[in-house]
This record gives C-alpha cells, sequence and structure tokens, in this order.
C-alpha cells in the first residue's frame, strides 16, 4: 500500500515536470522529420506519464474551480459549446450518408455505371461505386464517434433507472459525480489506451507495442516508415480503414472531456442548489412546427 502511495503522488510530480517540459521541448516530440521524434510521440501519446499530465490538469482546474466557481462554470461553457459544435457539424453526415446511397443505389441499378468521378475544384478523384457503397460505413462512424458528446449533453442517450428518477435532488448530483469519476472517464482512458496502439500499428513500420520501453521505440525509429493501412474487405471496396481507428481515438477524447464537463456541472449545481440546474444548457429547441415529431409513438 505504501508503494502504491508513493509510486502515486511521484507520477503527480512527474506530471507538472512532464508537462513544463514537453512544452518546452516541441521538437523532441513534434519535429516528424525526425524518426525519433515520431517514436516518441507514439509512446508518449499512449504512457502512464501522459495519463498523469492530464491528471495534473484536471486537478489544478478543480481546485482553481473550488475556488473560484465561475472558472468552473466557464469550463463548463467552453467544453459543452465544443462537444456541441463537434456533434452539430458532423451531425450532417446523416444526411451525406443516405444522398451517396441513393446516388449510389441509381448509379448501380439504373445506369450500370462501374465508376464514380468527383471533381469540385478541378481536382478528380475516381473510384468504383463499390468503393462509395462501403464508405457508407463512414459516415455512420462520424455519426457515433464525434456527436457522442454531443447526444449526450441533449439527452439523446438511452438511460436505465433503477433508483435515480425517484432519488432527491442532492442524491442525484453525488450519484452523476460518482457515474463521471468512476465509469465514464476510466472507460473512455481504457479506450484511449487500446485505441493509441491499435491505430500506430496499421500507420508505422515496425510496429510499436503498448509493452515497448521508450529505448526500445527509439531502437526501432531506425528503421522506422510510414505504412499506412490500405486494406480494403474487397478488392475494390473502401480502403481507408485507419479513418475508424482515428474517430475511435476521438471517441475517446469527447467522451474523457465530456465526463469532466459534467462532473463540474454536477458539482456546480449540487453546490448551488436546484436554482442553477440547467444554467448554461445550451440545449438544442424545437421550432414552430416540429413539436409533432418529439416524443413521437412508434
Amino acid at each position: 500500500m505504501g508503494d502504491a502511495l508513493i509510486w502515486f503522488f511521484t507520477n503527480i510530480g512527474m506530471g507538472v515536470y512532464n508537462l513544463f517540459y514537453a512544452i518546452t521541448h516541441p521538437g523532441l516530440w513534434l519535429n516528424w522529420a525526425e524518426n525519433e521524434a515520431i517514436m516518441r510521440f507514439i509512446y508518449y501519446g499512449g504512457s502512464v506519464q501522459f495519463f498523469f499530465v492530464i491528471f495534473v490538469l484536471f486537478l489544478v482546474l478543480t481546485g482553481i474551480g473550488i475556488w473560484k466557481r465561475g472558472v468552473m462554470w466557464g469550463a463548463v461553457r467552453v467544453l459543452e459549446g465544443f462537444s456541441n459544435a463537434v456533434g452539430r457539424f458532423f451531425a450532417w453526415a446523416g444526411l451525406l450518408m443516405v444522398l451517396q446511397q441513393v446516388i449510389v443505389v441509381f448509379l448501380q441499378s439504373i445506369f450500370r455505371m462501374g465508376n464514380l468521378t468527383i471533381a469540385p475544384f478541378g481536382v478528380g478523384f475516381t473510384q468504383s461505386v463499390g468503393w462509395f457503397s462501403e464508405e457508407l460505413k463512414l459516415y455512420n462512424a462520424l455519426v457515433v464517434a464525434l456527436c457522442v458528446s454531443y447526444t449526450f449533453i441533449q439527452g439523446g442517450h438511452v438511460r436505465v433507472d433503477l433508483f435515480y428518477a425517484t432519488a432527491k435532488y442532492r442524491t442525484k448530483k453525488v450519484v452523476d459525480m460518482l457515474g463521471s469519476l468512476l465509469f465514464m472517464m476510466p472507460v473512455a482512458v481504457l479506450t484511449w489506451m487500446y485505441g493509441w496502439y491499435f491505430l500506430w500499428r496499421h500507420l508505422v513500420v515496425p510496429k510499436p507495442s503498448a509493452s515497448d520501453t521508450l529505448d526500445r521505440l527509439l531502437t526501432k525509429s531506425r528503421a522506422l516508415r510510414w505504412n499506412v493501412e490500405t486494406i480494403g474487405f474487397s478488392p475494390n471496396g473502401f480502403n481507408a480503414y485507419f479513418l475508424f481507428k482515428i474517430l475511435l481515438l476521438c471517441f475517446a477524447g469527447l467522451v474523457f472531456l465530456q465526463a469532466i464537463a459534467f462532473f463540474y456541472r454536477s458539482y456546480l449545481e449540487l453546490v448551488e442548489g436546484p436554482e442553477s440546474e440547467g444554467k448554461y444548457h445550451d440545449k438544442d429547441v424545437l421550432e414552430a412546427g416540429e413539436e409533432a415529431y418529439d416524443h413521437a409513438e412508434f
């Protein structure tokens, strides 16, 4: 137990040091003209050191927010505003998916075309119709991965309540705070840790591993070269599946940020009382004529 506490507080102290060292020495991990910098970026992106840097920033912001609630409310507004902006923008991918599906059906079934060229700015992009058909999965992934926090803020996720609905106001806020810390954040961290190396193993060779030490990765950097995954499920099908791995990381990052925002909001609403519930909540409002579609039954 004593060793675990020493390890924990040592890493918190090193988190402060690593943060300032990374800021003052950006060339060591951002200068991708050097292979060693790429390997450092890969190593630290999924490392314990990176986790404690984020943890230290969270502790500092939380401490300042408890001292001055306006700072914490500002963090809530920024984080929720960011998630809302991202979600509202990429929600249009659903419309693109439908339109592209209609075009693919017409081209395949009616016009019997094998290839499709898109050249909106004079630069042509030609792929088979089958490629565009399989690419529809990317639009679906954009909606799922990048609209997750937006949907959470808008209250659109399915929720199963065992006792929450009948609980008292303060009990609900405590449950929300614990849910953020014990469920949302750990799941986001685990997803990130898995997805980070899952992505990079399909972008570069020699393939990095989560078990590799920094020295081991720096040794591998001598033979480093880009090897972006371009294998599709069919010969002429969609072949940019590495984009799904990037979206997995975006999903984990958005959930983690929303967990922080939800924790802060729950804490502030707990401290300030029921009159602060929903404060600065940028929730979508139905326009005139849209009410009939709200809570529709099928």
